[in-house]
């Protein structure tokens, strides 16, 4: 016997530990755009340039993605919009090496986490002086 709902079209696989591995991506992943803001297990670390949110596994990954999604030349505002961040004017590669020393770095991302869990709290306790 054989089945007839298979598709003509052949989806690449991968054999990973004797796994058939789909590459074919879910459909609903490239319709929503809050997918990528979802956080996966293993990803503790999150761009917080105004409105972007989006989670990441390391912080040169945070880097990466801050550097060319919002510090390209096409898209770069002339300006730092990372939250909390004072919005002087910068030159854009003045602006890359900003990204790194001040937002990107292991400790700067964690404690800017905090900042965001706070906020997000509503002030449920009151800080710490």
């Amino acid at each position: 016997f054989f089945l007839q709902s298979t598709p003509a079209t052949s989806i690449p696989t991968v054999q990973v530990q004797g796994q058939q591995i789909n590459l074919q991506p879910p459909s609903y992943t490239a319709a929503s755009q809050h997918a990528e803001q979802m956080k996966k297990p293993g990803q503790n670390f999150m761009c917080l340039w105004q409105s972007c949110k989006k989670w990441f596994q390391t912080p040169s990954q945070v880097f990466y993605h801050a550097a060319t999604e919002h510090g390209g030349k096409d898209v770069y505002p002339g300006q730092c919009l990372w939250e909390g961040c004072e919005p002087f004017q910068r030159q854009r590669f003045s602006f890359i090496t900003h990204l790194q020393d001040k937002h990107c770095s292991r400790d700067a991302l964690l404690a800017g986490l905090k900042q965001d869990e706070i906020g997000q709290a509503g002030n449920q306790k009151p800080p710490n002086k």
